[in-house]
């Protein structure tokens, strides 16, 4: 029970400390330059709970990256994970609400949540954890006012690593959720 509470309070903290956060540098993760097409079919390796790949529609993301706010804070679009955790961390909390504060007043603005994890575990496990952590970004996203229909989520678990390798820097850098806005 105590679990789910902790994700509320660390939002509410940061909101009552969002003036306050100080600036410090992220190491920066690579993201994948090519384009990227998903297909949501049954054995694809994605689960998908928003409308863009209900019925095994294919969506294309190309130049989706390149969308959505700029600014300091806006342009970072991962939230990294603990080990086998769903639970946000409290230095990424500001990320989110400030996530939150743009989309609650842009309402055409819209983004889908893709959780990932690293390569240990099962295949279904990695799938659910996935979703469950792109779900805990979701939770916090609505709390600050953002409304569902501007949300969609998606677990790719495994399959999409940002960084190879079989260390823990490189499963830190794995166990993360993207905020990729949409257009």
């Amino acid at each position: 029970m105590m679990r789910k509470w902790i994700p509320l309070a660390l939002v509410c903290a940061a909101i009552a400390l969002a003036g306050c956060a100080s600036k410090r540098a992220v190491k920066p993760v690579a993201e994948a330059g090519a384009p990227r097409t998903e297909v949501g079919t049954e054995g694809s390796g994605a689960t998908t709970a928003g409308a863009e790949a209900a019925g095994g529609a294919v969506v294309a993301s190309t130049g989706e990256e390149a969308a959505g706010p700029a600014g300091e804070q806006l342009a970072k679009r991962l939230v990294y994970f603990d080990f086998d955790s769903y639970e946000l961390r409290p230095q990424d909390t500001a990320l989110v609400v400030a996530h939150g504060h743009y989309l609650a007043s842009h309402p055409k603005a819209r983004v889908r949540l893709e959780g990932h994890t690293d390569e240990r575990g099962s295949r279904e496990y990695n799938i659910g954890l996935g979703e469950r952590r792109a779900q805990a970004v979701k939770r916090a996203l609505l709390l600050q006012g953002v409304a569902e229909s501007q949300l969609a989520t998606v677990s790719y678990g495994e399959e999409r690593p940002a960084v190879a390798g079989s260390d823990e820097g490189a499963w830190a850098q794995n166990r993360r959720v993207e905020i990729v806005y949409t257009q």
